[in-house]
């Protein structure tokens, strides 16, 4: 298995490890509930160092990035970054990524850690002889640390990290850590405030232990992947392999949004356009449960007055702040509007659930 360089830290701290996309990453420390509450009230700190970094530099680094991606390219400044996806021909997404404008003619792709070799062989094979741009994997030399909670800025403002004070959502920059210079996000997956850090390889396992040390004091620990998928879940986030894949296009996942075709064809764009004109034939949804019961992924979802299967689950688990059942899936149109019934396949048992606009859960103004 491959491991990040912090594998010494997870395993001083007691994490439970297991293998998740070919990476020894901890699952949990104190216990999965226990570390989602403590990333809602306080601060979470998470490896995320498993995911993929890839460089796209050049002159043509931006054009390069408009025909691989769905998102415009055009209207990210430098410091921005946004959420987009990567299609094949057919439309379906090979991965959804972030997308850094870290300098005028450079860009930073976090990319999914079980993707990262096939996106990396997917932008390579589409690299034109007249592409003026580079392709590098940095995925090896750094390091990435999510910090998320409310008192993460407090944290790191703590640590010498001014720059981050007014830090925008999906905004980013250099920054100085504890003496340490590293890159600095304000983003994450669990809906709170939250900061990625990517830093050198070398210098990972020492921001580590200066955020776990400075941060205890304002409740801050360690936090595994079973936090993680909580939380993200919470926020009807997708997660690849579970609610997307290849066989799903952005207008089928609800993420149309990421997808600008004002700005020239893209690969894939042809067919997600002709599904937009077409209309696709399902939709994902999120949706509680109405009865005491966990949905989980893989289990059907059913019309509750023929029973007949429309659906199944592929995100759900029991939120503990809401105390139900939630979930995520895909079912026909007629099932899409929020307040629609539905029911889930538990154990044979086919319990009430009804569809809901995401997210589950709202953070608190502050």
């Amino acid at each position: 298995m491959l491991r990040t360089p912090l594998i010494d830290r997870h395993r001083s701290a007691g994490a439970k490890l297991i293998d998740f996309a070919g990476w020894e990453m901890p699952i949990q420390y104190t216990g999965v509930v226990d570390e989602y509450y403590t990333v809602r009230s306080k601060a979470g700190l998470f490896d995320v160092s498993h995911m993929g970094r890839l460089v796209v530099t050049g002159a043509g680094a931006a054009e390069f990035l408009q025909r691989l991606t769905t998102n415009n390219v055009h209207t990210l400044a430098v410091g921005q970054a946004h959420y987009s996806m990567v299609c094949n021909e057919r439309g379906g997404i090979k991965d959804d990524i972030f997308v850094y404008r870290i300098a005028e003619a450079e860009f930073l792709l976090c990319v999914n850690a079980s993707n990262r070799a096939k996106i990396l062989d997917w932008i390579r094979a589409h690299h034109r002889t007249v592409d003026t741009c580079r392709i590098e994997d940095r995925s090896a030399s750094l390091a990435q640390i999510a910090i998320q909670g409310p008192a993460s800025r407090d944290i790191l403002l703590d640590l010498g990290a001014d720059h981050i004070g007014a830090l925008k959502l999906h905004r980013a920059c250099e920054s100085v850590l504890s003496g340490i210079p590293c890159f600095v996000a304000r983003a994450g997956y669990t809906g709170e405030l939250g900061y990625e850090l990517i830093v050198p390889a070398e210098n990972a396992a020492q921001v580590w232990s200066r955020i776990s040390e400075t941060g205890q004091a304002r409740g801050l620990k360690p936090a595994g992947l079973g936090a993680r998928d909580l939380l993200r879940l919470e926020m009807g986030y997708l997660l690849y392999g579970n609610d997307i894949s290849e066989d799903t296009t952005p207008l089928e996942a609800g993420a149309e949004w990421t997808v600008d075709f004002q700005k020239g064809e893209f690969v894939g764009s042809k067919a997600i356009l002709a599904q937009k004109q077409a209309g696709a034939a399902r939709r994902f949804v999120a949706f509680e449960l109405l009865e005491k019961g966990v949905p989980r992924h893989g289990f059907k979802i059913l019309d509750p007055s023929s029973s007949q299967v429309i659906g199944e689950v592929t995100s759900g688990n029991l939120s503990p702040l809401l105390q139900k059942g939630i979930g995520l899936g895909y079912v026909p149109l007629r099932y899409v509007e929020p307040g629609t019934p539905i029911a889930i396949d538990i154990r044979g048992k086919a319990l009430t659930a009804t569809v809901v606009k995401p997210p589950f859960y709202k953070r608190p103004k502050s």
